[in-house]
C-alpha cells in the first residue's frame, strides 16, 4: 500500500442518474502512516456462511488423515489451490435438528432452521413459527454499524418461503439459514439483477417498465458514472489507477452477464422455467452471484453474508455434469454405488463453486492482504448421511485467514457430539463478539488458531 498526502474520504461514491457506485479501498484513502498502521493493525473482518442441502457423500468427504498436512479428499479436491486457507472439521453435531419425543418427521426443516441458530424449531405449517436468532445476524449488528447493508442472503435456487415444505414444517424453516430474531427469517435473494441494483442502484423510476426500457437501451450503470469515474481518476496515483479499472471492469463484467441472462430468459428452457436475470446453468448461477458477492465484500457495502446452494429437499438435477436425476432422490442412496457417485458428483460440483469464489478473493487485494485473508467462512450442512436424515459428524469446513486469527491446512476431528454452536461461538469470538452461549453451545472450539 502507498501513503499519499492526499486523503479520499473512505465512503467515496460515484453517483449517477438513479446509480450509486460504491468503491473499493484505495491508497488514496489512507492519508498518513498512522492511517496505515491502523489498517493492517485492525482489518476489516468479514463473515459468510455457505449452506448446502441434503447432505453429501461423507465417505468420499472425509480427509483420509487427521492433523496439520491436509490431504483433501475426492469432493474436497477442488479447493486444492486454496487449501493452505481451508479447515476441515469433523465430529460436530447438529443434535437441535434431532426430532423431539412425537415429532416425527421434518429432519431437512430442522437442519436448515438450526444450521445457524443451535435452537430447536417449532414444528409448524402456519404463520407461528419459531426458531432463534442466527450467529450471522449476531454478527450482523455488530459489523453492519459500519456498512450501508447489514447482511446480504443469496441463493440459487428459488426464494418461496410460503407453504409447507417438509413435512409438518413451513417453507421458511428449509428456504433460509438466516434468521434476525426466533420468529423472523430472513429470505433469500436468488436473482443477479435484484442483488445488483440493491448493491448499486436502480434505473431512475422503480416501475418495472421503466426499469426494463433502461435495461433495452443496453447501458451499463458505469455509463451514468462517466463524469464522476473522470473527474476521481485525475486524483488518483498510478496505482489506484489501475486499481480502480480493474474494479470496473469487474463491474462491467457482472452487469454484463446478468444482463445477457435476462437477453435470454424468453428462450424456452426445457426443464424448468426460469425467472428473469437468472443463468441456464446452476455454475454460471452460483458463480455469478459469488462474483456479486465479493465485490459487495470488496466495495464494504456489506461485511455478513449468507448463501443457500439449495433449500433443503432441492430436486434440482444436474445434466451439465451427468447428473440426470434429483439432488434429494440421490441423497436417499439406500447405499447404492450408483446413487453415490451421483450424490458425490453434486457434492464436488458444489465445492468448486465455492473454491471459485475463494480463489477471486485471493486475488483481490484488501489492505495488507486479500479479502480472503481478512474473511472467514463456514461451509457446510445440517445433515450428514442424507438417508439416514443424520445429523451427526457433519461435512463443516472453515476458510478463509480471518485477519490471522485461522491456520489453514488442517483436518481436526473433535469428540463425536461436540455442538456446532461451538464453532458459532468461536467463529463470533474471532470476529470481536465473545458470547458465554449461543444455541446448544458448550464452550468454544480449540485448535483453531494454533499453528
Amino acid at each position: 500500500m502507498i501513503i499519499t498526502k492526499r486523503y479520499l474520504p473512505r465512503r467515496t461514491m460515484l453517483r449517477g442518474i438513479g446509480a450509486t457506485l460504491a468503491l473499493p479501498l484505495l491508497d488514496g484513502m489512507v492519508p498518513a502512516l498512522s492511517a496505515l498502521r491502523a489498517t493492517a493493525a485492525q482489518p476489516v473482518k468479514r463473515l459468510g456462511a455457505i449452506y448446502v442441502p441434503n447432505g453429501v457423500e461423507m465417505r468420499a468427504w472425509i480427509p483420509p488423515a487427521e492433523g496439520t498436512a491436509l490431504e483433501l479428499s475426492p469432493i474436497l479436491k477442488p479447493l486444492e489451490s486454496v487449501r493452505d486457507r481451508v479447515c476441515v472439521l469433523s465430529g460436530l453435531a447438529d443434535k437441535p435438528a434431532i426430532p423431539l419425543e412425537g415429532e416425527g418427521v421434518g429432519d431437512h426443516a430442522r437442519a436448515a432452521a438450526t444450521w445457524l441458530t443451535g435452537v430447536h424449531a417449532k414444528k409448524t405449517e402456519g404463520p407461528d413459527i419459531r426458531a432463534g436468532v442466527s450467529m450471522d445476524q449476531i454478527a450482523a449488528l455488530e459489523l453492519g454499524k459500519e456498512t450501508q447493508l447489514a447482511s446480504l442472503e443469496l441463493a440459487v435456487d428459488s426464494v418461496e418461503v410460503l407453504g409447507a415444505c417438509d413435512q409438518g414444517y413451513s417453507c421458511a424453516y428449509a428456504n433460509t439459514i438466516a434468521w434476525r430474531n426466533p420468529t423472523t427469517p430472513l429470505p433469500m435473494e436468488n436473482n443477479p439483477r435484484a442483488v445488483f441494483e440493491r448493491l448499486f442502484g436502480a434505473a431512475d423510476s422503480t416501475d418495472t417498465a421503466a426499469r426494463l426500457a433502461r435495461l433495452r437501451q443496453d447501458r451499463s450503470i458505469l455509463d451514468f458514472v462517466t463524469a464522476e469515474t473522470n473527474v476521481l481518476e485525475r486524483r488518483l496515483g498510478a496505482g489506484d489507477r489501475l486499481k480502480l479499472a480493474q474494479y470496473l471492469d469487474a463491474v462491467r463484467d457482472v452487469e454484463r452477464r446478468i444482463q445477457r441472462a435476462e437477453e435470454q430468459s424468453d428462450r424456452e428452457v426445457p426443464v424448468v422455467e426460469q425467472p428473469v436475470g437468472i443463468p441456464g446453468t446452476f455454475e454460471a448461477h452460483a458463480r455469478l452471484m459469488f462474483d456479486l458477492l465479493a465485490l459487495a465484500y470488496q466495495t464494504d457495502l456489506t461485511r455478513v453474508s449468507t448463501f443457500m446452494f439449495g433449500k433443503e429437499v432441492s430436486g434440482r438435477s444436474f445434466p451439465e455434469i451427468g447428473v440426470p436425476g434429483g439432488h434429494h432422490g440421490y441423497s436417499h442412496h439406500q447405499n447404492d454405488p450408483n446413487n453415490l457417485a451421483m450424490l458425490a458428483k453434486i457434492n464436488t460440483h458444489h465445492i468448486a463453486q465455492f473454491g471459485y469464489f475463494l480463489e477471486k478473493l485471493r486475488a483481490t487485494p484488501d489492505g495488507d492482504g486479500s479479502l480472503l485473508d481478512h474473511a472467514l467462512f463456514v461451509y457446510g450442512s445440517g445433515i450428514s448421511d442424507g438417508n439416514l436424515h443424520f445429523h451427526l459428524d457433519l461435512p463443516i469446513l472453515l476458510a478463509g485467514g480471518s485477519s490471522g486469527h485461522l491456520k489453514g491446512g488442517r483436518h481436526l476431528r473433535y469428540p463425536s457430539e461436540t455442538p456446532l454452536a461451538n464453532l458459532h461461538v468461536s467463529v463470533l469470538d474471532k470476529l470481536g463478539l465473545p458470547m458465554e452461549q449461543f444455541g446448544d453451545s458448550t464452550g468454544p472450539l480449540g485448535y483453531l488458531s494454533d499453528v
